[in-house]
């Protein structure tokens, strides 16, 4: 396994980086840095706010090997290092975001101020449902995937309410490599880090959306659960409303949960 490259894109206002705190913010499976748009310029005064995209999608390269979510974690640091050398950063994600959140705090604790898991949690899914969803994406595209995630992705009402950005996020979706988000699919049916989350030391914050099917509040409890039983301090929030793609769906709420942990609990 070759490990992943993943880019980033700038949230936070134009300026030299360092004089803020650092944010990392990933993405969820099929969508791109859009995901994070609204959420990372209500913290952008704060923070320097950095989004990363998944390999084949928004702005990094694809890939022709497969890899797991734990050198997707790697490769997030050596995202940082190429930005600012040895950097402590806060860290958010979303879904396969979040799962790279938690590898993060696995293996890399000592990089993190705080963690932010968002619509996600120690193992999404069944291993068949993903393999099985790699295998058709691989085949037919990755427009094969709109409808359903359109269904999954958000709350009711949201797209009709913000049809600009539900329709930035389905672009996301369409326009990923094929090939890229299959190798993603295959990651997340070998993630499962349940067993291991006693040993997460950095604040963590788990955020789920009421309507989440994918990674419902339960979810964010089971995952708060593990990370105190090894004497870790970890809160759950739940969102009315909201499905699978919490920063889109209600940014401020978002901003203003990460704002206040991030104040009270980074490192």
């Amino acid at each position: 396994m070759a490990k992943p490259t993943v880019k980033a894109v700038l949230l936070s206002p134009q300026r030299e980086l360092g004089a803020k705190p650092l944010l990392v913010v990933g993405p969820s499976l099929g969508t791109s840095t859009v995901l994070w748009t609204e959420t990372g310029a209500l913290l952008g005064d704060e923070y320097d706010v950095i989004g990363w995209d998944l390999p084949g999608h928004g702005i990094s390269p694809t890939t022709t090997e497969g890899f797991d979510v734990a050198e997707l974690a790697d490769a997030v640091v050596d995202l940082v290092d190429s930005v600012s050398p040895g950097a402590t950063f806060h860290y958010a994600g979303v879904s396969l975001g979040g799962a790279t959140g938690l590898q993060l705090g696995l293996k890399h604790g000592d990089r993190l101020r705080s963690l932010s898991v968002q619509c996600s949690g120690p193992k999404l899914g069944t291993p068949e449902g993903w393999l099985e969803r790699a295998e058709t994406v691989r085949k037919l595209g990755t427009p094969v995937m709109i409808q359903g995630s359109a269904e999954r992705w958000f709350g009711p009402g949201f797209m009709d309410r913000q049809p600009e950005i539900s329709s930035r996020l389905l672009h996301a979706l369409r326009d990923a490599d094929r090939f890229s988000y299959s190798f993603c699919c295959e990651a997340l049916a070998a993630f499962d880090v349940r067993e291991q989350l006693g040993s997460i030391t950095v604040p963590t914050q788990a955020i789920a959306g009421v309507e989440d099917n994918v990674a419902p509040p339960s979810m964010a409890e089971e995952t708060v659960a593990g990370i105190r039983a090894g004497g870790g301090f970890a809160v759950a929030e739940a969102l009315d409303g909201v499905g699978h793609l919490a920063p889109a769906e209600a940014p401020a709420v978002v901003a203003g949960l990460m704002r206040t942990f991030m104040k009270e609990n980074g490192l």
